[in-house]
């Protein structure tokens, strides 16, 4: 599998970490940005090399993403590109109005994140066809498949 983008506001980061630990403990490489821009490196340049590297477009939903305008310039080059038709996931972290940030999102099939973490993690997972492991079961407990 390719790498998936994650998109999400800074204040939203620890909500942001803990989905990538689960994501890539289930073998779904993901671009965060705090885990790939270090120090004196051209963010903006980064940023913009994994949204054209990155196959799946993650967008973790709160009010602060709403109003970010980072998130609404990755989002805006997502939507552009046309490889990224049907490849955009809207995950609903908190409640908040995400026509603010685009007038299209309504129309995307999202994931609702607010009521059991779990339960949405392996509904996210269903999409690319990956068998949910609860955090506590380790990779040698798996069955091979």
């Amino acid at each position: 599998m390719r790498e998936v983008f994650l998109s999400h506001a800074s204040q939203d980061q620890a909500r942001a970490r803990q989905l990538r630990e689960v994501l890539v403990a289930h073998g779904v490489p993901v671009w965060f940005s705090p885990h790939h821009i270090r120090g004196a490196q051209q963010w903006q340049d980064e940023i913009g090399a994994a949204l054209a590297r990155c196959v799946w477009f993650l967008l973790l939903l709160t009010p602060h993403a709403v109003t970010s305008i980072w998130v609404k310039r990755e989002l805006n080059y997502a939507l552009i590109e046309k490889r990224d038709e049907n490849r955009i996931l809207p995950l609903l972290f908190k409640k908040c109005n995400c026509r603010a940030l685009s007038w299209t999102l309504p129309q995307f099939q999202r994931i609702d994140f607010t009521k059991d973490f779990g339960q949405a993690c392996e509904e996210l997972l269903r999409v690319w066809k990956i068998p949910w492991r609860s955090p506590g079961r380790r990779k040698r407990d798996r069955k091979p498949g």
